[in-house]
């Protein structure tokens, strides 16, 4: 079976499902042939046979028994034509003496489940099938469905061997199996080698690591299941039973029936007839597991829906990893039910496994996303240290970034597992880079921009700052772009590109508040008011708990129009900016305090207006000097008297 197969957990709800499944449509009896052609399989089998195939075996030296015994993960010998042709004849021969025997003595019990002992057998037959896969090169089937595919292939020849007239075997290029011949000697072998009245190729392959093999070619195994269906009609050239191709395919359960099946073979004959190689009862099973399959994921979808969405974040992502983990579960179940149960085979079974697969993978990747979003929730919540705080939007946008990148390696293995070359497409990415490149400058270098703003902690989310024309809160920092909360409410999206070339002003980052301040006096106030308006300011300031001690700076720093001016200059030891505009509202409650209570006052835009009369005296112009206006003066007195 695949990778992808669950355990044995599954049969009693399988045959529970079947079971019912058939009662609703009325099938009642329990008669069987299949005691009947177990016990006329085991005649047979006792008689000694004088085939073509026996007269292999019997000239070969190699001791098949010893060498599985002895080498049970050892592959076949490949090293010619005839090594080849004989392991696998030898293997199969093995296989098939052994899996008759257990349908047999399965048959001929009452209970309806293969004894430890069988099983074990069957594994054992797996195993010689999958040994004997070994001579082909199934590098053109998907690996998903490759060890299926592999399985029908190897009975698909053997019941072709079994019907065309094979040479003799020491006119095969090569030695006998077991020989495992050097590289000398296989390099004097022919490059190819064609069976006898077939167009099958055993050629000489270069395998990684296992130097030259003679494998049967890709063409030849493509050509392999054409060549079953035109030979199929005629008689094997010795009575060795039933087609096993034929009973594997068109039965349920792995290499042997289980009983229930005794009920569709009872049932009406169409349900056995065939299509497009699945009978019709593996037909209407697929429909119908496929319904199911598909509806459960829906269901749970339109179900979440409906439900209250939870209140807590990591409770909603919690949710989230609901839908990924049932559609892995049920799609487990369905290839379990449609490849060990109902036995689907062929192109529909490859096709079924490439999606299933994709499915899988695809999901397993969405699933892995979600559990890392879900993680990253926890860690931000888990406080690091005293005096160190977590930057949540990095370490949330990182932990992204590291679960689409997870979400993608798998994703893109599980392309490989169904035949899709992603590694040459990524290598083909090589070449076209300057272009993808170019392309992609854009996203590039918002991507820059934000890891530049990360790595010069320009900003964090939740700090205020002004960015030239704009200025609010910084809400998220993206990959691709930063979105700020205005003074108005409203959300100012800005690429990371551009914000990171724009001069940043963040007041998020004070360590103090200046409080700086003129005090405007009236021009009434005298020089010693001024001065002890100075030092009483002064005294206040240096006693506060909430001022820096340097810089602190009270000055009469000018008169203005309407205004004597006194400079306050200091800083407030907080970074909040709600401490410090109350600090700031109580200070200059007293600075107010303190100016009246030395008998000054604020000044306020105002005008004086002097009036005066002058005396009828003449005017001349220019006007005279001071000498001269006296001496006119004197000269008015003489002549007067």
């Amino acid at each position: 079976m695949g990778p992808l197969a669950p355990t044995s957990s599954f049969r009693n709800a399988v045959s529970a499902f079947l079971f019912f499944g058939i009662l609703l449509t009325g099938w009642f009896p329990w008669q069987s042939d299949n005691l009947a052609f177990a016990q006329e399989t085991a005649a047979k089998d006792d008689q000694d046979d004088q085939s073509t195939d026996d007269e292999i075996v019997l000239e070969t030296t190699f001791d098949l028994k010893t060498y599985l015994r002895e080498n049970p993960l050892a592959p076949p010998d490949t090293s010619s034509p005839r090594a080849s042709l004989e392991s696998f004849i030898l293997l199969m021969n093995q296989a098939e003496t052994v899996w008759r025997d257990v349908r047999i003595k399965f048959y001929e019990r009452n209970e309806r489940f293969l004894s430890d002992t069988e099983e074990l057998k069957l594994q054992q037959v797996r195993a010689l099938l999958d040994k004997a896969s070994g001579v082909f090169d199934l590098s053109g089937i998907p690996e998903t469905a490759r060890d299926r595919a592999s399985l029908e292939i190897v009975l698909q020849f053997q019941e072709i061997l079994d019907r065309i007239y094979l040479p003799n075997i020491e006119d095969v290029p090569g030695a006998a199996a077991g020989s495992f011949l050097n590289s000398k000697a296989i390099a004097e072998l022919p490059e190819r080698w064609t069976i006898p009245g077939t167009d099958l190729v055993f050629e000489r392959t270069r395998v990684p690591g296992a130097g030259s093999r003679f494998l049967m070619t890709r063409e030849s195994v493509a050509q392999i299941p054409e060549d079953y269906e035109l030979i199929k009609a005629f008689a094997p050239r010795t009575d060795n039973g039933d087609d096993l191709y034929a009973y594997y395919i068109y039965t349920p359960g792995n290499l042997v029936a289980p009983k229930w099946y005794n009920m569709i073979s009872a049932g009406p004959s169409w349900l056995g007839r065939h299509i497009l190689s699945q009978a019709y009862w593996q037909w209407i099973a697929l429909v119908l597991l496929t319904v199911i399959a598909v509806s459960l994921p829906v269901f749970l979808s339109r179900w979440g829906r409906m439900r209250a969405v939870p209140v807590l974040e990591s409770r909603r992502r919690l949710r989230s990893l609901q839908l990924p983990i049932l559609i892995i579960g049920t799609i487990l179940a369905y290839r379990y039910l449609i490849e060990d149960q109902v036995n689907i085979t062929g192109n529909t079974m490859v096709a079924v496994g490439a999606i299933s697969t994709a499915l899988v993978w695809t999901c397993l990747g969405w699933l892995v996303y979600r559990i890392i979003d879900l993680a990253s929730v926890w860690i931000i919540r888990t406080p690091v240290g005293v005096g160190q705080p977590m930057d949540s939007s990095l370490l949330l946008t990182a932990l992204r970034l590291l679960g689409l990148a997870a979400a993608l390696i798998i994703t893109g293995y599980g392309a490989t597992r169904i035949g899709i070359p992603v590694y040459g497409v990524i290598a083909g990415l090589g070449v076209g880079g300057l272009a993808v490149a170019l392309a992609a400058q854009p996203t590039l270098e918002n991507l820059i921009g934000g890891i530049i703003l990360y790595a010069d902690k320009m900003v964090r989310v939740g700090e205020f700052c002004e960015f030239d024309d704009l200025s609010g809160t910084v809400e998220a920092i993206g990959i691709r772009s930063t979105r700020i909360r205005a003074l108005d409410r409203t959300i100012i999206t800005i690429s990371n590109a551009d914000l990171a070339k724009r001069k940043i002003i963040n007041y998020s980052r004070r360590d103090q508040f200046l409080l700086r301040h003129t005090l405007g006096l009236r021009y009434e106030t005298s020089e010693s008011q001024i001065s002890q308006i100075i030092e009483a300011i002064r005294s206040y300031l240096e006693a506060h708990e909430m001022v820096a001690e340097a810089p602190l700076r009270v000055h009469f720093v000018g008169m203005a129009a309407y205004t004597l001016d006194v400079e306050i200059y200091a800083y407030i030891k907080t970074s909040d900016r709600n401490a410090f505009l109350a600090t700031q509202e109580s200070m200059l409650l007293k600075f107010m305090e303190i100016v009246h209570s030395c008998g000054a006052d604020f000044a306020f835009p105002s005008s004086t207006t002097y009036l005066a009369q002058d005396g009828e005296q003449e005017v001349s112009w220019p006007p005279a000097s001071p000498k001269r206006q006296q001496d006119t003066a004197t000269g008015d007195r003489q002549t007067a008297a």
